[in-house]
């Protein structure tokens, strides 16, 4: 059952128990920092640098492949650089350093999140970020008492678009998959929800590869976090 599906009378007809959020590029905005960190170790290796948009544009895959994607410029990296390892390292370094010096929380997530858990959903923050960098990122920005579980990259055999974390996080808390909602930005989110049985919601904003939203095929799209928390609000009165 789609956990979004709409009864006649305009209200949800089924109500999630679990909701799991994407971190970047669905709660924060990551890109200022992990451009500013990319164009540091750029300089540093000596390369041409990369400019945002197109540095942005490299971002939604996890820091392994980011870093390739920078040494190389190629979006489908053919080869590892021989310089691969000790620019990882620095790029870890240098982003740990600036986790959250120019990153900014999306408006509305703040009291969407706020709003979700005063209403008594359980909460989830899925990432395929390094718990390295997660934890102190989510810190930083206030949120991460709003969780839960944060459930990182590192911690999983496979990330998404594997559906294991979700699975996962299912489990943990005793509840369905059907019983479940992923909240995402980007082709990797909607495509590890449908492997794993969530509904997928998706924001406007973020990481996409797409041009427009409506191509990520979600089951439900919503302007903000806080439209969502309205939503699941009104319906549950």
């Amino acid at each position: 059952m789609n956990l979004l599906k709409r009864a006649p009378d305009g209200r949800l007809s089924y109500h999630p128990k679990l909701i799991a959020f994407d971190l970047d590029g669905t709660l924060v905005d990551t890109a200022p920092d992990l451009v500013w960190a990319i164009e540091r170790m750029l300089e540093e290796t000596g390369r041409a640098p990369a400019g945002f948009d197109r540095a942005r544009g490299w971002i939604g895959n996890g820091v392994p492949m980011l870093v390739k994607r920078a040494l190389t410029g190629q979006m489908q990296p053919e080869n590892t650089p021989e310089d691969y390892d000790s620019a990882l390292a620095r790029f870890k370094s240098l982003y740990t350093e600036h986790v959250f010096h120019l990153s900014r929380l999306y408006p509305g997530a703040l009291k969407g999140l706020q709003q979700i858990r005063a209403d008594g959903y359980i909460t989830a923050c899925l990432t395929n970020k390094h718990a390295d960098f997660t934890m102190p990122l989510l810190e930083r920005a206030g949120i991460a008492r709003y969780f839960d579980f944060i459930g990182c990259g590192n911690q999983y055999e496979k990330q998404k678009p594997h559906p294991e974390p979700l699975l996962k996080t299912a489990e943990r808390f005793s509840v369905t998959p059907a019983e479940c909602l992923m909240v995402g930005d980007s082709e990797n989110d909607v495509k590890a929800a449908r492997a794993a049985g969530y509904a997928i919601a998706c924001v406007p904003y973020g990481y996409r590869s797409c041009e427009k939203p409506e191509e990520l095929s979600a089951d439900f799209l919503v302007a903000s976090l806080t439209d969502l928390a309205r939503l699941l609000h009104e319906d549950s009165q």
